[in-house]
């Protein structure tokens, strides 16, 4: 009965804990009966061992479905984990880590750039007749050949740099304790230096000297030993400006590096610890203090017997010097476009620009002989279509190399409103349209016109002429700010123009001088915009030109804009810039007087000068209309052939009156009783006692009543446009 009572107990028991869902069939075997169930095995033939093992099933079940849940970033999820499992991920860790340097290796470091110059080899520029006018970059030759070069030159740079080289794998801690012990031998392997030079910078950091070591494994894991060995010649750095073995065994002794001596070769990798002090052009002492250094190595490192070192200094045969400048104005401006389009490689190059040697020796002259005082001056002279032919920097390159008309940006002034008349002109207006040119009185902004001269209204072509303020920002109102930036835009202009500024009108925003001669380029070809270029600009094709032709403007646009830029010139207030043929221009005077500029074109030739200090500050007797202007007319005379360039132009140094880009009239020291209006000149005096006017105006001589003279004005501030 016990028995019984135990059996009927234990089977309620195991019928309890008979598993469901996820672990129902963890305690039956296939085909077997659960134990203790109807039909089964009576009480006193219970498999105990068997419940035990379904059991440590049934808590590996429960285990395995609690480690499911839960998530990697809790402790329990690593917890128990077996040897096997740890081993598994790491090798996966350690695969996919090693995926992923190669894949940045192979991106950051390409193998190809090791078979290219480290800098920029040697370009020589050439003007547009071929007259050499700079030279610039590095001395470099063709790449050097291990299985062409005598032993001694290659055992002397291993001796030196790298004795264990054919039997480390890019990294050598015994060289490294070596040349730290002694002093001989660089703790840099040969394939750690090519890696350096080749792909890092020269910083000195521990993440740098990392990455110095992981790109040397991956060079020498790619490479054969003499390839590592051929880029490091043909790239190491040897003084006087020259890379590679074949420059330097070139510079140093006029030879190929196939036929080097001993003494020439161990002088050579010598150099390569430090070329700047160590070059034998003027250390030579030194040079040769570390030649028998070498030697020496070569002896220990068992290349050469004692007597074999003991060789008189070689002969210096340097042949390869020039006289060219390393820069100007135009080569510094034009180099980077000129490497940007060349292919890298190890061959010196020449290329022939649009320079004019003859026009840049004329505006070079202009420039030096303008009278500029403590002021700088800029001159630009290119083609429409945008090739530059002369280009101004500065009064003296050698003094300050800084390029002001290329990197200087300053504000164009009146010069900008060029572009308000042609939105205007593309909106459908005329040069004979009116525009109110009174005084403005409401608002923020209250721009004056120079002289305090308004008139109730002026045409299109009058108001651009005089170069009316309170026109200008008239007319940009009416136009919209949209229409004038959008134009100045086409046209190449990259200023900074925020809408709904009207100051922008008058030229507040800042550019280049390149860049505004180039917009007047632009207008001067209608084909736009226009590209300042170094280089040739070829013809386009019937084809290229109907896809990718440059844009233009209507014919009546074209016409009126040189109407009033014309006008501008030879009645207006660039009537100092007047020439005998047709020209078209506009003056332009920045706020407060800082800049003082004149761009406009005759011919073929599209100018642009620009005059201001360094320090922005204010000019003093120099305005748009002046000495611009004349800078511009007396090279237009020259470059055109209307004057001789040998001769001198004749000295002007009031220049004519300009009503509105000039100074204000109480800067003009008249004699008393003496008025200049604008529509003539008056004189007044007195006979006796009553005062009289002789006038001479555009009606002949004539006299009339005069006026007392009034009280002075109390002076005003300065004009904040011109």
């Amino acid at each position: 009965m016990g028995i019984s009572w135990f059996g009927g107990s234990k089977r309620r028991r195991l019928a309890s804990l008979r598993p469901q869902g996820a672990y129902a069939g963890y305690f039956a075997r296939d085909g077997e009966p659960m134990a203790g169930r109807s039909g089964a095995a009576d009480d006193a033939g219970l498999d105990f061992s068997g419940w035990d093992e379904r059991l440590d099933r049934f808590d590996d079940a429960v285990a395995l479905e609690e480690r499911k849940r839960q998530r990697w970033w809790q402790p329990a999820y690593w917890r128990d984990r077996r040897k096997r499992w740890w081993i598994g991920r790491g090798v996966l860790a350690f695969l996919l880590a090693f995926v992923l340097v190669v894949g940045f290796l192979a991106v950051t470091t390409p193998l190809s750039k090791s078979l290219e110059p480290v800098v920029p080899p040697q370009l020589t520029i050439l003007a547009a007749d071929g007259t050499p006018i700079a030279r610039n970059g590095a001395i470099i030759d063709d790449p050097v050949t291990v299985e062409k070069l005598p032993p001694h030159v290659v055992e002397a740079f291993l001796a030196i740099e790298d004795r264990r080289f054919y039997n480390h794998w890019g990294v050598d801690p015994r060289g490294i304790a070596r040349a730290a012990v002694t002093g001989v031998g660089g703790g840099s392997t040969i394939t750690q230096q090519l890696a350096k030079f080749t792909f890092l910078t020269p910083e000195r950091s521990i993440t740098r000297k990392l990455r110095e070591m992981l790109i040397a494994f991956w060079l020498e894991t790619w490479l054969t030993k003499d390839q590592i060995l051929e880029r490091y010649l043909s790239n190491a750095y040897f003084g006087d400006n020259a890379y590679g073995l074949r420059a330097a065994s070139m510079h140093y002794f006029y030879r190929q590096p196939e036929r080097l001596t001993t003494a020439q070769a161990a002088m050579l990798a010598g150099l390569v610890q430090a070329p700047s002090a160590l070059r034998p052009t003027k250390h030579y002492a030194r040079a040769e203090k570390r030649m028998r250094l070498v030697l020496g190595a070569m002896v220990a490192a068992g290349y050469l017997t004692d007597a074999e070192a003991r060789l008189p200094a070689p002969r210096l045969d340097v042949r390869t010097r020039s006289d060219l400048p390393t820069g100007t104005y135009f080569a510094d401006w034009a180099l980077p476009i000129l490497r940007n389009g060349s292919e890298r490689g190890y061959e010196a190059q020449t290329v022939t620009t649009t320079l004019d040697a003859r026009l840049q020796g004329l505006a070079t002259r202009i420039v030096r002989n303008a009278g500029l005082g403590g002021a700088q001056a800029a001159l630009v002279v290119m083609r429409p279509n945008g090739e530059v032919v002369a280009m101004v920097g500065g009064k003296d390159y050698a003094k300050s190399p800084f390029n002001r008309a290329t990197q200087a940006k300053r504000q164009p002034g009146s010069t900008f409103k060029t572009f308000v008349w042609l939105a205007a002109l593309k909106q459908g207006m005329e040069p004979g349209d009116l525009v109110d040119n009174t005084e403005i009185t409401q608002g923020s902004y209250r721009p004056r016109n120079a002289g305090g001269r308004y008139s109730p209204t002026l045409t299109l072509e009058q108001a651009f002429a005089r170069s009316s303020n309170v026109a200008a920002i008239r007319l940009y109102q009416s136009v919209g700010d949209e229409a004038v930036i959008a134009t100045a835009r086409e046209l190449g202009i990259t200023a900074s123009l925020t809408p709904g500024d009207p100051s922008v009108a008058l030229g507040t925003a800042t550019t280049t001088l390149l860049e505004l001669t180039a917009a007047y380029a632009g207008i001067a070809g209608n084909a736009f915009p226009v590209k300042p270029t170094p280089l040739p600009v070829a013809r386009q094709g019937w084809w290229e030109w109907m896809w990718d032709g440059a844009e233009s403007y209507p014919g009546r646009v074209e016409k009126d804009m040189q109407q009033m830029l014309r006008a501008a010139i030879n009645g207006g207030t660039g009537r100092a810039a007047m020439l005998p043929i047709a020209n078209f221009g506009k003056t332009g005077t920045s706020q407060d007087n800082r800049d003082a500029l004149f761009v406009g074109w005759a011919g073929d030739l599209v100018v642009g000068v620009w005059i201001g200090n360094d320090d922005n500050t204010p000019l003093r007797g120099i305005y748009g209309g002046g000495l611009p202007a004349r800078m511009w007319r007396d090279f237009m005379l020259q470059a055109t052939g209307r004057v001789p360039a040998a001769t001198k132009p004749r000295a002007d140094p009031s220049g004519p009156v300009e009503p509105m880009d000039l100074p204000d009239p109480e800067d003009f020291q008249l004699p008393e009783g003496l008025r200049i209006e604008e529509d003539g000149v008056t004189v007044g005096t007195e006979v006796g006692g009553v005062p009289i006017d002789v006038r001479l105006g555009p009606d002949g001589l004539g006299i009339q009543p005069g006026q007392r003279e009034p009280e002075p004005e109390p002076q005003r501030e300065p004009e904040p446009r011109r």
